[in-house]
């Protein structure tokens, strides 16, 4: 409940909340003030907002994004390298193929055409 204040310039009880006085107009400048718990609010919701925005609501910076995507495709790309080679050893034609199509694909997600087309004619070959 609002408790209430004298008006400025008449003296009249008002509300805290009314902005002018109802007896003699005068503006109420403590109507606008905000109440210090709602200054809290306002500036922790808009620091989250903006942490939100910068970390694209994943936890992962947005401002990192380009490297963290590089070193994370070269993460793909290794592992899959690594597996085709354990394929390869193991001998197992199928596994070789399908092994040689993720090496590939790794490297079209990574948007490497160059090792893509390498690795494609690879699996054509693999894969016969």
């Amino acid at each position: 409940m609002a408790k209430n204040i004298a008006c400025d310039n008449c003296g009249n009880e008002i509300s805290k909340k009314a902005p002018t006085c109802p007896k003699c107009g005068h503006p109420n400048k403590k109507a606008s003030e905000l109440s210090g718990g709602t200054t809290v609010m306002v500036l922790g919701l808009l620091g989250f907002g903006i942490w939100w925005l910068i970390n694209d609501g994943d936890g992962l910076s947005v401002l990192d994004a380009g490297t963290g995507m590089d070193s994370l495709y070269q993460e793909v790309i290794d592992d899959s390298l690594q597996q085709y080679v354990i394929a390869k050893k193991q001998g197992d034609p199928i596994q070789t193929c399908v092994q040689a199509g993720l090496v590939s694909a790794s490297y079209l997600q990574a948007k490497d055409t160059v090792n893509y087309e390498k690795w494609k004619k690879i699996e054509v070959s693999d894969c016969k």
